[in-house]
């Protein structure tokens, strides 16, 4: 595929999964002038990609439009081959499974030359199984994300004294070799952070909690960009 082809596609792509794109953020991403930008966009239209908008307030793919199979660049291959390999290490058992039939579905779909870069991609990622117990904690911790459950959890801290609390977990980020918990904390009434290989027992309550503007992932993240903090470092972990 010559490289104009290639741009082509990404710009549909890009459309695809923005409400809008502006040519100075199309032309950023491509590395190419806002210029070849509008000439590619025209193209577009009259080739009959329904694109609509015009320069200066930008653009936006009408729904309903589809586009022939999946076509990747050969680094787009191996990052989603590194990123597969990743979860399948440091991911629980069930986000795992779902990467490794996940993995089998890409490569169903690559052309040979495509499928022959995954199949060469020396990206790995070596389970040496340090933090077995993570693996099931990960588990039990992604669930109740999605289903708002209230856990209690038992939690040796960073100077060997545990506590044990309700929770409500918000979301779980990856730091080396190290997965935090951010939850909502009922004893601390504040956002607190855990590290699941510190995690000493998990059992959910029976109970749920609704998320709110104060009270979410979001607003903890944003806490976090505001102080310039770590999510561990915001308060100490598991006090």
């Amino acid at each position: 595929m010559s490289r104009r082809a290639d741009r082509l596609f990404q710009i549909v792509q890009i459309l695809r999964g923005r409400r809008i794109s502006t040519a100075a953020l199309l032309a950023e991403r491509l590395e190419v002038s806002e210029r070849t930008i509008y000439r590619d966009i025209r193209d577009l239209s009259l080739s009959g990609v329904p694109i609509e908008g015009e320069a200066g307030c930008g653009y936006r793919l009408l729904p309903g439009y589809d586009l022939p199979p999946l076509m990747f660049t050969a680094n787009e291959v191996e990052a989603l081959v590194a990123a597969i390999r990743l979860l399948q290490t440091w991911s629980g058992e069930m986000l795992a499974q779902a990467a490794g039939t996940a993995e089998e579905k890409l490569l169903g779909v690559l052309t040979p030359q495509r499928r022959a870069v995954a199949e060469r991609c020396r990206i790995l990622s070596p389970d040496f199984n340090k933090y077995p117990q993570v693996k099931t904690w990960f588990d039990v911790f992604h669930r109740a994300i999605g289903q708002l459950q209230v856990l209690r959890i038992d939690y040796e801290d960073h100077k060997g004294k545990v506590s044990s609390r309700n929770i409500h977990p918000l979301g779980l980020t990856f730091w080396g070799e190290v997965w935090l918990l951010v939850a909502w904390c009922e004893t601390r009434e504040d956002y607190r952070s855990f590290r699941l290989d510190r995690c000493l027992s998990v059992a959910p309550t029976g109970l749920h909690f609704s998320e709110r503007p104060d009270h979410s992932l979001n607003h903890f993240i944003q806490l976090q960009e505001n102080e310039g903090c770590l999510p561990e470092t915001k308060k100490p972990t598991g006090k």
